[in-house]
């Protein structure tokens, strides 16, 4: 009977421990939604306020922010989270997304264009679709270090286009490196089409490869104005490397109306919608 009732026990002590795995797994899940909500929602997480409300230690709130962020679900900064970019995929497959929207951009970016400009032209597939708008008779000097840029623009007579070389980034399909920073630093330009992965108030201009992210500070640089042409799921979120801060554009042009204080911290007068 002492036997019976020793292992009795020690079936219910099993019982138990399941149950407050399975619990905790159930309340890290619920965390988590929660968490997600909170970034959509507020555009920011603070862990350590996180942490107050929810009356559990900041380890755990970290803890839950690490495997978000291992799942490409937010980006970790000093004290929580900001939102994380869903662009930084592939050239090809960013081909085939919101592709309208992208359209819509490229025919905007493509009037801003005067006959006589010299023009720094990013990689990147909106840049791909504005292409597409440029006039027939358009005459001015295209800069790039995107070979599939370079490529598109050869039906163009009237372009003159300077290919910038360097080490190929297949991610992206353009040049990188010394030789491409060297390159860029021997232009000057009215415009420079500038590729983003995130626009964020605080977080500026971000982009998802650090030796990408040099040579787009360069580009910038040798633009007497910079344009970005962003998809609506490029605001308000950031990828790991900084180009530079929001205030470095002369014009953000976006689909749809930007939400009061995104604008506000970008300067209203720097954001077009289409």
């Amino acid at each position: 009977m002492l036997l019976l009732t020793g292992w009795l026990w020690h079936i219910i002590l099993i019982r138990a421990i399941s149950c407050i795995i399975m619990h905790d797994h159930l309340l890290t899940s619920q965390r988590k939604a929660l968490l997600l909500a909170r970034l959509k929602a507020q555009g920011r997480i603070v862990a350590r306020s996180m942490a107050a409300e929810l009356g559990i230690s900041e380890d755990t709130i970290r803890r839950d922010l690490r495997e978000l962020a291992a799942e490409g679900l937010l980006t970790r900064v000093h004290g929580g989270a900001l939102p994380a970019s869903p662009t930084h995929v592939p050239l090809q497959d960013r081909r085939t997304i919101a592709t309208a929207d992208k359209d819509r951009l490229g025919m905007a970016g493509a009037a801003l264009i005067e006959d006589g400009q010299t023009v720094i032209l990013d990689g990147g597939t909106t840049h791909l679709a504005m292409i597409r708008h440029l006039r027939p008779d358009l005459r001015a000097t295209i800069v790039t270090h995107s070979p599939t840029i370079a490529a598109a623009l050869e039906p163009l007579e009237g372009l003159e286009v300077i290919l910038i070389g360097g080490r190929l980034f297949r991610h992206s399909m353009v040049a990188v490196g010394a030789m491409a920073l060297e390159g860029f630093g021997r232009i000057s330009a009215d415009l420079c089409f500038l590729g983003v992965t995130g626009v964020h108030p605080e977080a500026g201009l971000t982009t998802g490869d650090f030796e990408e992210a040099q040579i787009k500070r360069g580009m910038v640089s040798r633009a007497a104005e910079t344009v970005v042409l962003a998809t609506p799921d490029k605001l308000g979120v950031l990828s790991p490397f900084q180009i530079g801060p929001a205030d470095l554009l002369s014009r953000l042009v976006t689909i749809g109306e930007p939400n009061s204080a995104f604008k506000a911290a970008v300067s209203l007068s720097a954001v077009h919608q289409r």
